[in-house]
């Protein structure tokens, strides 16, 4: 899948997290974003709810498949939630990979 993949924080911006997820899933039709923490996870559904609003003018749907993984950050293992943003055309007709 993609290697890219957008970490977001308590701290980041829903909106900027939003236009980050709406180009890459324009771009490359899918993108990992992961959080870890309640407040982070917030931010990352708020983001992903956004970039919904974003790409549906484009006539294209956001859907999202949630996992957890296991992340190393210093040294010490942590549970994040992984969430892969694909895209999909609203008209039907297949997006180009």
């Amino acid at each position: 899948m993609n290697q890219d993949i957008i970490r977001v924080a308590s701290t980041s911006v829903p909106n900027r997290v939003a236009g980050a997820i709406a180009k890459t899933v324009r771009e490359k039709q899918h993108v990992e974003v992961q959080a870890i923490g309640a407040d982070a996870v917030n931010r990352m559904l708020k983001s992903v709810a956004l970039a919904q609003q974003y790409v549906h003018r484009d006539e294209l749907a956001i859907s999202c498949i949630p996992s957890y993984v296991e992340v190393t950050i210093d040294g010490q293992s942590l549970t994040a939630i992984n969430l892969l943003v694909m895209v999909d055309r609203l008209d039907g007709q297949e997006t180009a990979l």
